[in-house]
């Protein structure tokens, strides 16, 4: 299968005519030059006027869910009582894959485990006109990247992650389901005006550095909510330095500091990556038009006057990062970590070390980790921890199995994993550790908070580049430096590691795969067992009006960091994300509140205990009462929840 037949060439063609001229026609009312953000902003909104302080409506290009959230958002559709939906969709079975043996055992047991789940979405979604991608087929943002993603287009997704897209520069922004459901049914999405942050990159990415060190350094420099409201727009050279997946790296990686999205303008890189993909008719048409790809000339010279705010990276000195750990924002150099772990008490000999992720698992990710895991076989060198490699899609899979480096990584003792998310969003039945027992692992995904990938508060979990963590591996300790320390090979003599280098794109071209798609036919049922414990029909809410937010009681009140996975935790929960009642009752467990001394409790006022907040929730409704949540400064960091 052609990945054209997923960008139509007639309509591409006619979205790029429909773009020029509403950028050409937003320029003239806003009568100055344009950031690239604004102009794919403003050519998608029903209004260039509006003001800052006013929601923008915009008209959605595309929607894209992954399995996990699907089941809410198609739930709701279902209420609309349309028969199709309004703009293109698709869903992406990724989410619900638990790692453990391996690809092969992990996909029949999540097929088996998740058999009602799997039929009601391809049902559903070839009743309502959805794509559907089958479990295995790969990562949401991997094969959306790989498919259908297109500069100057406008996106939004049931995922955090869904800024990935913003690699090849488009506007990509993650919601929830309920916003999803309104673009599904043909409204216009309101979105609060954002704010640009622009950054600057100079100079060139040198030896161990990559791009995932630029997001770990913006990490680093704005802080898990320093993102809050604003649009990210890199520029400059070092922009223009960097491959198509690399900029994906960074863009996806957004999330982690609040932002609405990221974006990179048009270049060579992006244009070479839609050819190797099958998006030749994009490209031959992008190639013509960059200046409306990409910010006005005046924009890069006085950046300043059109950013509310800028920051500057100089690629030239930046050195390989290491975050962690329980946050993406705390930082130091590899160099660094060994003196951190020490001082800090941090378990130093590493359990486990994993690479892939929607974040890290292109091509050039997996070539570059693995010339690191082929010099270690040269001196008959193997892992001296567990080692988990996750390919981004089928596509990805199948290309690294025939270039070699699925091999190379197998070689030094890696157990690859399903086309999935797996570990990185808490699905990992993990069996080396005893509950809240410390422990240290290392990763090149995107998210570190506690019990984030294994449900332990006590795993220390730090974010490097996949060919930083493939190089730990070897050493299995925090306290190893790639960079100026040897490893000892299998005859004992010492070895240092060469930096490895990049391949942007296989020399043979992607080894392309759509076999996990299935076109929809506008026909049939959406499936569910009237007796089914993870789907429910859902029922319209009660329409309230301004008078019921009078006399609410006080549930809790947040007390510092409090991320999605500490109000919603996802792992074992994402089996009833179809399941609205089941699903509430995680509703707060791991949040620190204000009013109690063990987290994920509170005080019921009527009866003067203190319980789970989902159990005082439930009583306060059974008595008629209303109550509310006082937030902290981050309240809802994180993933995707209804």
């Amino acid at each position: 299968m052609k990945n054209a037949t997923f960008l139509n060439p007639k309509e591409i063609a006619e979205f790029y005519s429909r773009y020029k001229k509403n950028v050409l026609a937003a320029r003239k009312s806003l009568a100055r030059p344009m950031t690239l953000a604004e102009k794919i902003l403003f050519a998608h909104a029903s209004d260039y006027s509006v003001q800052k302080d006013h929601p923008m409506e915009l008209q959605v290009d595309r929607v894209l869910m992954q399995d996990a959230t699907a089941q809410m958002a198609i739930l709701q559709f279902m209420q609309t009582g349309l028969s199709r939906v309004a703009v293109p969709t698709t869903i992406h079975c990724d989410h619900l894959i638990a790692a453990s043996a391996g690809a092969v055992q992990d996909l029949l047991k999540a097929k088996h485990e998740n058999d009602e789940v799997y039929r009601f979405l391809k049902s559903a979604a070839n009743k309502y006109g959805i794509g559907f991608w089958n479990p295995g087929s790969g990562i949401i943002h991997q094969v959306f990247l790989e498919k259908y993603a297109y500069p100057a287009s406008l996106v939004i997704g049931t995922d955090s992650h869904t800024p990935n897209m913003g690699g090849l520069s488009m506007v990509a922004i993650g919601v929830g389901g309920a916003d999803a459901v309104e673009v599904m049914a043909g409204e216009l999405w309101k979105l609060p005006r954002p704010k640009l942050l622009g950054i600057h990159l100079t100079g060139t990415l040198r030896g161990w550095a990559s791009p995932k060190d630029i997001i770990l350094k913006v990490c680093e420099l704005l802080t898990v909510n320093g993102g809050t409201g604003y649009i990210l727009e890199y520029f400059g050279e070092g922009a223009r330095s960097l491959s198509a997946t690399g900029k994906a790296t960074i863009t996806n990686m957004g999330a982690e500091i609040g932002a609405t999205t990221s974006v990179f303008p048009y270049d060579a890189h992006t244009s070479r990556y839609l050819r190797a993909t099958e998006r030749e008719h994009v490209a031959l048409i992008a190639d013509f038009i960059p200046e409306y790809l990409q910010a006005d000339p005046e924009v890069e010279k006085n950046p300043h006057s059109y950013f509310d705010n800028v920051i500057e990276i100089d690629l030239d000195s930046l050195k390989p990062l290491v975050v962690g750990p329980h946050s993406p924002d705390i930082s130091r150099t590899v160099s660094q970590l060994g003196n951190d772990a020490e001082k800090n008490g941090w378990e130093l000999q590493l359990r486990y070390c994993l690479i892939g992720s929607c974040t890290n698992s292109s091509y050039e990710d997996m070539e570059r980790a693995s010339l690191v895991a082929k010099q270690a076989s040269a001196h008959g060198l193997k892992v001296k921890c567990g080692f988990m490699v996750t390919p981004g899609s089928e596509q990805i899979r199948k290309t690294i199995e025939r270039d070699g480096q699925m091999e190379a990584f197998r070689e030094i003792g890696a157990v690859v994993l399903a086309n999935a998310c797996g570990p990185c969003i808490g699905m990992w039945s993990r069996t080396d550790t005893q509950k809240d027992e410390k422990n240290s692992i290392l990763t090149s995904y995107n998210r570190n908070f506690p019990k984030r990938n294994d449900a332990n508060p006590q795993t220390a979990a730090f974010i490097a580049s996949p060919e930083i963590v493939t190089a730990f591996a070897l050493a299995g300790r925090l306290d190893f430096d790639p960079m100026s320390d040897a490893l000892s090979g299998a005859d004992g003599k010492g070895f240092h590691l060469t930096p490895p280098y990049s391949v942007e794109l296989p020399e043979k071209g992607y080894f392309l795969d759509s076999s996990g798609y299935l076109e929809p036919t506008g026909q049939g049922e959406a499936i569910i067992r009237p007796d089914s414990e993870r789907l429910s029909i859902m029922t319209p809410f009660v329409e309230h009006d301004k008078s019921a937010f009078n006399d609410m009681l006080v549930l809790l009140k947040a007390k510092g960091k409090c991320t999605t996975d500490h109000i919603s935790p996802a792992g074992q929960w994402l089996r009833y994300r179809g399941h609205l009642d089941k699903i509430s009752d995680n509703l707060f467990l791991s949040v620190t509140n204000a009013f109690s001394s063990e987290p994920g409790k509170g005080r019921n006022l009527f009866t003067g205990r203190e319980e789970e907040l989902f159990k005082v929730a439930r009583y306060y409704k059974s008595k008629g009462k209303r109550w509310v949540v006082i937030a902290d400064s981050n309240y809802g960091e994180g993933s995707s929840r209804e």
